[in-house]
């Protein structure tokens, strides 16, 4: 994760620069454009704040986790920016993989669909919410490739198997229904539907919550293989600031519907600034 450290520590430089000074440049032979811009991004509910003024950059194969409790926004950001809230103010940007900017506010139906299917995945918090629990764990991943335009069902069933055992699932229990599975097995049956058209960015929405420890550790470690693997870029929503430590290369951290501290996540979970994130570090020291 040199490389990601990097570009992330270079990015905090040039967030935190006075407006006189000169960019840091990046290192050469990195992306000189990142994956997701977001300027400015703000959603209410009435007279409700959901999230207010985020600007943050996403790059290829970054993680980005936002922290915060409940109520904090995060959920509602994340919402936002897989498209599925309308944003009231802001701008959203995606680059995508034929290189083209896209306005992400200007996108039709179709076109989010359609972005959503291929080169965008969304775990949800609940893999029943995010899996169709009447259709085979195989047919569950098989799903995606098919709305992408697979056919061949031999093809489709052995890219299935293949991503069973790529999220170290029984590649034998491919026509086992979801429901057959522990919940950390769907977490993962979850995230094999979601990796099986290549993906280049990743929403999860408290992936490891209600999970036993031991599953939880199991599950972020595969997270992590999988990410450095396939260089995914991924935004991760939690309240777990052990999952954000171990994951994520970037922390953004929210109260109240807005972003209160941001930056490399070693240095905001060893050096807090703000006093909402010196509490949130306390709460989970050993005592």
């Amino acid at each position: 994760m040199n490389t990601m450290t990097n570009r992330a520590t270079n990015a905090a430089l040039r967030a935190n620069a006075e407006p006189d000074e000169p960019n840091v440049p990046d290192e050469p032979d990195e992306p000189d454009e990142p994956l997701l811009r977001v300027a400015g991004l703000s959603k209410s509910y009435g007279d409700r704040i959901g999230c207010a003024d985020v600007t943050f950059d996403l790059w290829p194969g970054e993680v980005i986790c936002v922290v915060g409790e409940s109520g904090s926004g995060k959920s509602t950001l994340l919402g936002a920016l897989a498209l599925r809230h309308e944003i009231d103010a802001g701008s959203l940007h995606y680059r995508g993989a034929d290189g083209a900017l896209l306005d992400l506010r200007a996108l039709d139906e179709a076109h989010k669909r359609r972005l959503l299917r291929t080169e965008w995945g969304f775990v949800e918090q609940n893999p029943r919410d995010g899996l169709r629990m009447n259709v085979s764990a195989g047919g569950n991943i098989g799903d995606r490739l098919m709305a992408v335009g697979a056919r061949h069902f031999g093809e489709i069933r052995n890219k299935a198997r293949h991503w069973m055992a790529q999220v170290e699932l029984d590649p034998g229990r491919v026509d086992e229904m979801p429901g057959a599975f522990s919940g950390g097995m769907q977490q993962r049956l979850q995230i094999a539907r979601n990796l099986v058209t290549e993906p280049r960015l990743v929403f999860m929405d408290e992936p490891t919550a209600g999970l036993d420890v031991s599953v939880q550790a199991r599950l972020l470690d595969l997270l992590r293989s999988l990410v450095e693997r396939l260089h995914l870029a991924a935004i991760i929503v939690t309240h777990d600031i052990g999952v954000a430590r171990l994951i994520a290369h970037r922390l953004i951290v929210m109260q109240a519907g807005r972003v209160v501290e941001a930056g490399l996540t070693d240095q905001v979970l060893d050096d807090p600034q703000h006093p909402y994130t010196q509490l949130l570090v306390s709460s989970v020291l050993p005592v």
